[in-house]
């Protein structure tokens, strides 16, 4: 089998997966290490919508189980079983935080992000936000660290809703959670100086 065959994982493996996910919250894909069995026709866009052979996937249940057994290796992203590990593509980010709850206030707040694929974390040091910057338009792309490395992308009216909240710390504008600050905007792009 070519490393460029569309192999996709069995039912069997799938399934193994998704008990996991019943028993003990989320299977231990860092602990496999199964065999490469190539690249399927699979990919996130940016939206945070899954797409298999060019259609997206309309089951919400079965982008949750995908979702679980998620995993990124540098720059590549891999579905894994303990028995299959197969490549896909991400646009951009494989999660999208579509929604964050208010805890507390000030710089003892939190905000608990909520993904299209139903995870719940809390930005704090091990959970980062980090807003990155397009080099031509200098549009921002916030993103909160969900687990692993993999990350969610903020919707756009989340990224409002937080900027509302952020405060100017050390020549930064930013927002604190969890307890940390995290930077947004230099103050000085922000005056426009």
């Amino acid at each position: 089998m070519s490393a460029n065959s569309i192999t996709t994982p069995s039912a069997e493996s799938l399934a193994a997966a998704a008990k996991e996910v019943g028993k003990k919250g989320l299977p231990p894909v860092h602990l496999w290490n199964p065999p490469f069995c190539g690249d399927i026709d699979m990919h996130i866009a940016r939206d945070g919508t899954w797409f298999y052979e060019g259609g997206p996937i309309r089951r919400p249940g079965l982008v949750r189980l995908f979702s679980t057994i998620l995993r990124k290796e540098g720059d590549r992203f891999f579905l894994v079983t303990p028995v299959e590990k197969v490549g896909i593509t991400v646009q951009d980010a494989p999660f999208v935080a579509v929604d964050f709850e208010i805890r507390g206030d000030d710089e003892g707040q939190s905000l608990i992000f909520e993904t299209n694929v139903g995870d719940h974390v809390t930005a704090d040091p091990e959970h980062p936000i980090r807003v990155a910057r397009d080099p031509e338009t200098g549009e921002p792309s916030p993103y909160v660290l969900v687990r692993d490395g993999l990350e969610a992308l903020i919707d756009r009216k989340s990224f409002y809703r937080m900027v509302e909240l952020g405060t100017s710390r050390k020549g930064w504008f930013g927002v604190c959670s969890g307890g940390a600050f995290f930077e947004i905007i230099p103050e000085n792009e922000l005056s426009g100086d």
